[in-house]
């Protein structure tokens, strides 16, 4: 059943009252009507399981610990697939925001964040609970085969659950460019799915093998990384990849691109 957009509900957790109030507004004035707050790790946890939200909007710190703990949580409770998790820091370094984006969350918002950047990030969570299935002229859908690589668990299944609410029910998952070599010399595929820094094998090689293979050269490539904007990402399609973008992604932009890929 389709969750309306002012039915859902908001778990702010943020350590600074003045923050808290702000960012309710903020939900507040963009139609959210159900929110509430936690300042700590502790009292995040409490309210998850006592009140079950839709999303929780998180800072990153606290003085009981880090939002990523929060979301080791959530998935030892198996709360992924129903509970959304949205970054709001100012934190810029890569480095710090990777696991971040690896763990498979919804957005990250900036600190401040614009009204449009708050209604992108809750028009995502709404794209990931609701299915649509995703029609094409040259394929059927349940029919449509594809292999997802990434050496991130967490990313493979949230690229797996939008994939099935696209209506694909065909998945076979690889954790690095080698695996999915081993796996492509016995099995073809309609669309292959890659991340980019993985051991073994990266993104950019798997590409470049797929595109000297006789086998597999004309199957496209769409690579979902946490770092698309980095300098050795520039010129990523001479190597074979058709499509880039980037961890955390907006599910209407992975359908355009997947519509784009299967149509071409």
């Amino acid at each position: 059943m389709a969750i309306a957009f002012d039915e859902l509900r908001i778990l702010l957790i943020e350590p600074s009252d003045v923050q808290r109030r702000v960012i309710t507004q903020h939900l507040n004035q963009a139609g959210i009507q159900h929110t509430r707050g936690a300042s700590t790790i502790a009292e995040a946890k409490e309210e998850i399981l006592r009140w079950q939200p839709d999303i929780v909007t998180s800072a990153m710190y606290f003085s009981d610990g880090t939002a990523h703990e929060l979301i080791q949580f959530i998935n030892a409770n198996d709360l992924e697939d129903t509970l959304h998790f949205m970054l709001v820091s100012s934190e810029h370094r890569a480095d710090q925001l990777e696991q971040f984006k690896q763990a498979g969350i919804i957005a990250i918002l900036p600190k401040p964040f614009t009204p449009d950047q708050l209604q992108r990030a809750i028009t995502a969570t709404m794209d990931m609970m609701e299915p649509e299935p995703l029609h094409l002229e040259l394929y059927d859908i349940e029919d449509l085969r594809v292999l997802i690589v990434d050496d991130s668990m967490t990313s493979r299944h949230v690229l797996r659950r939008v994939f099935e609410n696209l209506g694909v029910e065909s998945f076979v998952e690889a954790e690095n460019g080698q695996q999915a070599i081993d796996i492509l010399a016995e099995h073809q595929f309609d669309l292959i799915v890659t991340d980019f820094h993985m051991p073994q094998v990266n993104g950019s090689e798997l590409a470049q093998y797929i595109r000297n293979s006789s086998a597999h050269a004309h199957t496209p490539v769409l690579m979902v990384t946490a770092r698309a904007n980095e300098p050795q990402l520039a010129n990523i399609k001479q190597s074979g990849v058709d499509a880039l973008t980037d961890k955390p992604f907006e599910p209407a932009t992975l359908r355009a691109l997947i519509a784009r890929l299967l149509s071409s």
